[in-house]
Parts: C-alpha cells; structure tokens; sequence
C-alpha cells in the first residue's frame, strides 16, 4: 500500500480484469441501479451480464458482503443497506475495510464507487485511509516504481451526472491531505521530531506560498508559552509553535485550527507503562490532521482568514523535565500546578487557543488533539469527542461527521459542574482531575477552553481524536475530512459547500447600512 498513487476520475477507461483488476462496490440498492452498460467496460470479455446480475442476487449484506465475479481478479461488494442515525449514511468505515480487504492485487488497479452525490466526498477520504503511505518494511524499499490504483464514481439518484474537473480536484486533495496526516502520525519520532514535524510545515507551506512563523526554544519561554515550553524543555528536539497563516482579500472573519503535536509522549516523569507508551508517536495526530487539511481547503479556495497552529513538543524526561508540583505560567497569564505530567497535551493547546486569540484576533478557534484516552470509553473508535460552548456548533459538528465519514458525537459542557475537578491551594488550577470518574474527557477540555475564559465571546470547538486517529497499528488520517466539510461553507468549492452543515438558509448574509458584509456573515 506504501507506494501506491491514488487518482480519482470522471472515467477510469475500459480494461479487461486480468489486465487491471477491479473492485466495483455500494450499497447494494445502489449496485442494483446501475445499469450494465455502465459497468461492462471493466468486467467484459471476463464477465458477462448474466453472471453479473446472478452476483448482485447472491449478495447479501450484514453488514457487508462481498463476491468474486472472474477468479481473483475482479469482484463485488456490498455496504450496508442502511445505518444509524449516528453513523454516516456514505458507510465510510465499512467502505475503507471492504477496499482493504476486497480489492484485487496487481500494479494498475481500478475501484468503482457506485453511490449518490452526497456520499461521494466522504466515499472518497474512506478510500484514502485504506492506502497508508508510511512503511519502512525493506520489501517496499526494494520495489521499483509505483502502484497505480484509480478510482471512478457512478452516480445513481438525483444530480446522476459525471464529476466535474473541480469535485475531481477537491477528491484528489482531500485525500492527499488524509494520507499525509496519517503519514506523519505513522511515522516514528525518531524520524519524525519537532525539527521534522517543522520541516512538514514549511513544505506546505511552500507549496501554498505561504512562510510559516516559527517560535521556538527558549523564545517560546521568553515570550510566555509556558505550556508548549514546560512540556517540551527536556527533549534533544526544542519545541515550537508553528503558524501558517492564509490571509485572503475580502475575508469577513477569521478561523484558527489549533493542533497538539506532541511528537512522543513518554508521560514525562509521570511516565507511561510498557503497554501503554507504544503508539505514543500518535499523539502529533491532531496537529497532523490540521496541516493536511489546511493543505487541501486553501488549495480549493478559502474565502476568510484561517491559521494552522502547531503546538509541537516531545513529553520527554531528562534533567530539566517538567516534575509533578511544579507550577508554570501559561501564555494565558494563569497558573497551573502540574500534577501530572502526562496530561501535557491540555498545556500546549491552552498556550496555541490563548495565542489564536490574542495574537490572530481569531472569531472561531477550534484545537483537535489526541487529547484523553477516556474519549474512546465515552465515544468509542469511531466517533471523535466533540466539546464546544456554542450549541449550533455542536450540532454541526454531528452533522459534518455524518457528511464527511469522520464521525463526532458530543461531550458535556458543563464547566460550572467540572471545573471545580482543577482546584488547585497554590495555583490558579492544577493539570490533572481530583476525581478521574467524572466526566474526564469533558474536564480537559475545559481545562483548554478556561484560559481562554467561559465568558469569551467567539466559538470555540475542543475535538478529541484519540481513539479515531488509528485504526489497528495505522493511521486513519482522521480529523482531514471533518475540518474541510465544517468549514466548508467558507470554501470557493462547491463540493464542500455541499458537504458543509453551516449553509446559507441558516447563516445568510447579512448586510449593514453602509452595503458591508457583517462580520460573521457565514459561519456563526
């Protein structure tokens, strides 16, 4: 899977199965709606009709199912015929195991996605994650050349036209930037530290025209990052918080995505087990989930301003690491006494949303984070924990994880309830709860969300990723395709203003008496 191009088509062109391999799968009311001719050009001479509607009868999914059409070249499978209301109607989970699992071998490939138009953009961040690109197998590094897998919709249902140019387009960098989240989050630290995770940023940000800000080491002291600096100070690698920032004509509000990139966390000196340190390379996932889906909504076109903030650092221990009992000043101007050095990544996310504000005037600041390993109890593998003080954006985010096959369910927000678990004799709060059965994933994001104050009067969205971010020992790139489909209403593309939850009947524009946009004309 490691070198494989993924390309996505308005047609993949006709071969014969034992030339290029092929998958054609959906939902099987979908399958059944696609006529023959527009299938026959990838199965033909191999497959005849009569063997592909004696196929289509013998699926019966349950979930899934799946069925060979000509020796192991060439097969059909079926998703779910329907789903939960808290699951995404495109199946996207059960779509990236039936890819994974179902997709004949071979060096030119071809997968047929037979859906509606509204399942297409999730369909195809779900193909993405079944193609990691991390691998350091030394199998891999002997192959010569790369593997070619593309990928054609057919559309059934209403709008049952072929893709455009810009819906191909916005599919083809919503999965680049799936895939490379997933492969920095699959990449060791000892190949993927703060300097290498910076590196990330500038080529991005290269690619865009854009130069990152860049604070680093003993800067990030001096100029009050306690949190990114505290957590950071004991690693060979200094920590950062990097800034790439698009600045449009014409912006009407501004919008920070804010990342944890702890790019290893050992727990500190409150150091983790021996079964629970491995996968700790994971814990960069939201930043990494940010730069790629930064990558993808400026390439589309971003009509206001949006910052990436990277909150990097490595959760060592050494000499001058972090000890329980110290006290340390957040860039908020608040103290925390730490009470337990592995709950690091609240530290540096409460320095990047203080700075999103202050510093960027940010109206929305939304910080995505490996954050709690509590989020898997409360909102299990699938589902990202979602925490806001704004209730239209909690439904929203529910929404735009159905539309975009990342799935969110909310957490409770309640500060005047759990708040009071960081009460702290000799600091304004400590780190870590006093009760770790009450509401854990909920109390540290309010931990993030009280630096920039209860009262403050912008958005803010806290999105807890840790259990989504791997699926087994890989990657998802979870977190891409939930930020480019909330936001989407900003975007030049109308692929994701049709996947975005925030549309015009409920955020019209609104006009002041001078003629001017207000100021939160589309998102708030």
């Amino acid at each position: 899977m490691a070198n494989v191009v993924l390309e996505f088509k308005a047609s993949a062109g006709d071969s014969e199965p034992q030339n290029r391999p092929v998958l054609i799968v959906g939902q099987l009311n979908n399958l059944q709606k696609a006529s023959w001719s527009q299938v026959k050009g990838k199965l033909q001479p191999a497959v005849s009709e009569k063997v592909w509607q004696a196929a289509l009868t013998a699926l019966n999914p349950n979930p899934t199912d799946s069925c060979p059409l000509y020796l192991s070249h060439a097969a059909v499978a079926a998703l779910p015929s329907q789903v939960s209301r808290h699951n995404s109607p495109s199946s996207a989970h059960f779509l990236s195991r039936l890819v994974r699992t179902c997709l004949p071998g071979g060096a030119s490939r071809c997968i047929q996605v037979i859906c509606e138009r509204s399942d297409v953009f999730a369909s195809a961040c779900a193909i993405a994650r079944a193609f990691p690109i991390f691998s350091r197998r030394s199998a891999t590094s002997r192959r010569t050349g790369n593997k070619q897998v593309t990928v054609e919709f057919i559309i059934v249902g209403k709008d049952n036209g072929p893709l455009d140019v810009n819906m191909l387009q916005c599919l083809n960098n919503a999965a680049d930037g799936v895939r490379l989240a997933a492969r920095i989050v699959d990449t060791p630290c000892n190949e993927m530290n703060t300097d290498h995770f910076l590196e990330e940023i500038k080529a991005v940000g290269s690619e865009l025209g854009i130069t990152p800000v860049i604070i680093r080491g003993e800067e990030l002291k001096q100029k009050g990052f306690g949190g990114i600096y505290g957590v950071g100070k004991a690693a060979v690698n200094p920590p950062a918080l990097a800034v790439l920032s698009h600045k449009p004509d014409g912006a009407t509000q501004t919008i920070a995505w804010v990342g944890k990139g702890i790019v290893y966390d050992t727990g500190g000196l409150s150091i983790k087990g021996k079964t629970n340190m491995p996968g700790m390379k994971r814990d960069c996932g939201g930043a990494a989930a940010i730069l790629g889906a930064f990558k993808a909504t400026v390439k589309q076109g971003f009509k206001d301003n949006l910052h990436a903030v990277f909150c990097l650092a490595e959760n060592a221990v050494g000499p001058t690491a972090t000890r329980p009992d110290d006290i340390h000043t957040l860039y908020s101007g608040k103290t925390v006494e730490i009470n337990n050095t592995d709950a690091e990544g609240r530290l540096v996310l409460s320095d990047g949303v203080v700075y999103a504000s202050k510093d960027l005037s940010a109206d929305i600041i939304l910080d995505m984070a490996t954050l709690t390993g509590a989020q898997g109890i409360a909102t299990g593998k699938y589902h990202c924990a979602v925490m806001t003080n704004s209730e239209q954006w909690e439904v929203a985010c529910v929404k735009a994880g159905r539309s975009s096959g990342d799935l969110a369910h909310p957490l409770v927000y309640c500060p005047e309830l759990h708040f009071t678990e960081f009460t702290s004799a000799v600091a304004d709060m400590k780190n870590s709860v006093a009760d770790r059965e009450n509401a854990t994933s909920s109390c540290a994001g309010l931990f993030i969300g009280s630096h920039l104050g209860f009262d403050w009067p912008g958005v803010w969205v806290h999105v807890d990723i840790a259990s989504p971010v791997h699926a087994g020992e890989r990657a998802t790139g979870f977190g891409v395709a939930l930020l480019m489909a909330l936001f989407g209403q900003a975007s030049d593309d109308p692929t994701l203003n049709q996947v975005s939850p925030l549309g015009d009947s409920v955020n019209a524009v609104s006009v002041d008496p001078m003629g001017r946009d207000c100021k939160r004309r589309r998102l708030v």
